[in-house]
């Protein structure tokens, strides 16, 4: 399957386009890619995608008087967000979240944009229907979505709504890298045979990762990460290091099981 996508995210928009079908004056932003692109990676994040929605799409409003023209989704590809996460001074059931939605707040003062987070909710942001409506990802056999460049090693953060219709990248067309990939090494690689074609069983996962089972037997995917991710070729440089993948595994661990007692 192919998909056009775009690509140069760091190319800076010749001009903003105002919303089209109204005389009604947009709230300018303060913004072009480049300079969100920038930003982003003050912080170890990166854009993952931008389009321009439609009523399909389940993007919230920019505000009671202002439809939302684009949005642009930002998130980690890779590990490079670690170390700036580490130095934030952690609080509260959900870090990670914390972090992320402070981080997008500033950024939306910043720019003059709504912030959104996928930990809003209930009812919950469709960020995964987003990254797909982006031409930026596709489906995976082991349900993640996949990025050409950063593999299964990448993760949506947050997004800024912008009442403005911002210029866009030129888009080109890529396939599926999945389509390419006749082994599938992902789908042989869980320890627990945890995934199946269009099946992943969490609470097999989980009971592997935080089971005792095999006490005194290093549990690599609880260390380092995933075995599926890992077994993917596309994307390897950017697999998380151990100390994110851990918390990311005991924040897994927290939410769908508790530690194995036999």
């Amino acid at each position: 399957m192919k998909k056009t996508i775009r690509t140069n995210y760091g190319t800076p928009p010749s001009r903003p386009i105002r919303a089209a079908g109204t005389n009604t004056a947009v709230p300018e932003s303060r913004s072009s890619l480049a300079q969100i692109e920038a930003a982003l990676e003050g912080a170890g994040l990166v854009v993952l995608g931008a389009f321009h929605p439609g009523p399909e799409d389940g993007v919230p409003a920019y505000s009671a008087q202002h439809g939302t023209a684009t949005i642009v989704l930002g998130g980690n590809g890779g590990g490079a967000m670690w170390p700036f996460f580490e130095a934030y001074a952690r609080h509260g059931e959900n870090p990670l979240n914390a972090w992320s939605s402070d981080l997008f707040g500033r950024l939306a003062a910043q720019f003059g944009a709504r912030a959104a987070s996928p930990a809003d909710g209930p009812p919950f942001h469709p960020f995964q229907r987003w990254a797909l409506k982006s031409g930026q990802v596709f489906a995976s056999p082991v349900g993640i979505l996949i990025h050409p460049e950063y593999g299964l090693w990448h993760s949506y953060r947050g997004a800024l709504l912008f009442a403005e219709r911002l210029d866009l990248p030129a888009a080109v067309t890529r396939a599926n890298p999945c389509d390419a990939c006749r082994e599938k090494p992902c789908l042989s690689a869980c320890p627990v045979d945890a995934f199946q074609p269009g099946i992943y069983d969490v609470k097999r996962c989980a009971g592997h990762i935080g089971g005792n089972k095999n006490a005194g037997k290093p549990n690599d995917c609880r260390m380092t990460g995933c075995r599926a991710r890992h077994a993917c070729p596309v994307g390897q440089k950017h697999a998380y290091p151990p100390a994110q993948a851990q918390f990311h595994m005991a924040a897994f661990i927290g939410k769908h099981g508790t530690r194995d007692k036999s």
